[in-house]
């Protein structure tokens, strides 16, 4: 159990830490404890020596470990409000109504990983109460096709396909208009199956080019009733200055697109998890602030990923801010 002043100082070290990326001297705790440096500095050695600080190479002064973060957000971590900017950014997603709620999920993802400069990952997956409503298809140049998918519960996927062989707009809408009289209704999950033993007997008695656009389709539901990955700020790991190190950097972007690996942060507790260095699936130099929402019987994980020198305050408050926003849109 540490001491006040003890707490005090570890908290003083790590938000400074999260600020400045520099080990924290003994000087500058003193300015803001208003206690001798021999005080602080024998606070400090105790610290270290119980594993909560890490004394650099290069410096006499402490950075945090990640012991000491882990203590940090289960002791001394104090949330605070959304702030205003923050705020208002994000309102102008949840207030358009313009959006289906998982597109708002993903934009409003999208604006905190601007904001604070962390990856932000939204993991979707399929249900079997996710139903088609409609099938849409937008023909373009060169032998490519947008494929929209709309479900009964407000999920909108599209996917741009390239066939095989030129195909006539005349064909792609009647393709359409067979797939939405004999799939609407369907589970997303089954979609295939009709596809196979219902769809592929009959389509060519209509259409003259019906194996590439029955093979444009299947492949497009296909990746569908798949879980989804939607992923903001990727590169955004190259402003952290901690990782300046190419071959660092390298091994967590190839991470970032190991889509299996990517799929494995999936959260299954309701609240906001933390998950520091290598309590995380992905990196011991990451931290990964996660957390699963249910729509209607569609979940997902919501998750940023960034150092272990995070903004733990705002990203916890941002994170609570699109929960309560996604449970008063599912109460509408």
């Amino acid at each position: 159990m540490l001491s006040t002043r003890q707490n005090q100082i570890l908290k003083l070290i790590i938000n400074e830490y999260i600020k400045s990326v520099r080990p924290i001297s003994s000087s500058l705790i003193c300015e803001q404890l208003d206690c001798s440096s021999a005080t602080i500095r024998n606070e400090m050695a105790i610290l270290e020596e119980i594993g909560l600080l890490e004394k650099t190479h290069t410096s006499s002064g402490r950075i945090p470990s990640e012991k000491g973060y882990r203590y940090y957000v289960d002791n001394l971590l104090e949330l605070t409000e959304i702030s205003g900017e923050d705020m208002l950014k994000l309102q102008t997603i949840f207030e358009n109504n313009s959006l289906v709620l998982n597109d708002a999920i993903s934009k409003s993802m999208e604006i905190v990983s601007e904001l604070t400069n962390y990856t932000a990952i939204v993991l979707g997956s399929s249900s079997k109460e996710n139903k088609v409503s409609k099938i849409e298809a937008i023909p373009l140049p060169n032998r490519k096709m947008v494929t929209i998918i709309v479900t009964d519960k407000g999920h909108v996927e599209n996917k741009e396909i390239i066939m095989d062989a030129q195909v006539s707009l005349e064909e792609i809408r009647q393709t359409v208009d067979l797939l939405n009289k004999l799939i609407i209704g369907t589970p997303i999950d089954e979609v295939a199956c009709v596809l196979e033993f219902k769809i592929k007997p009959i389509i060519g008695n209509y259409i003259k080019q019906h194996e590439i656009l029955y093979n444009a389709f299947y492949n497009a539901f296909n990746t569908f009733a798949k879980d989804t990955i939607k992923m903001s700020g990727t590169k955004n790991i190259l402003m952290q200055p901690e990782f300046d190190n190419i071959d660092k950097i390298r091994n967590i972007i190839n991470k970032f697109d190991d889509k299996t690996l990517v799929n494995s942060i999936k959260e299954e507790d309701n609240g906001i998890n933390i998950y520091i260095g290598s309590e995380n699936e992905l990196d011991d130099d990451l931290t990964i602030i996660k957390t699963k929402y249910n729509i209607n019987g569609n979940e997902g994980t919501l998750a940023l990923i960034g150092p272990k020198r995070m903004e733990y305050n705002r990203v916890l408050t941002l994170l609570n801010y699109i929960k309560q926003n996604i449970s008063d849109c599912e109460e509408i």
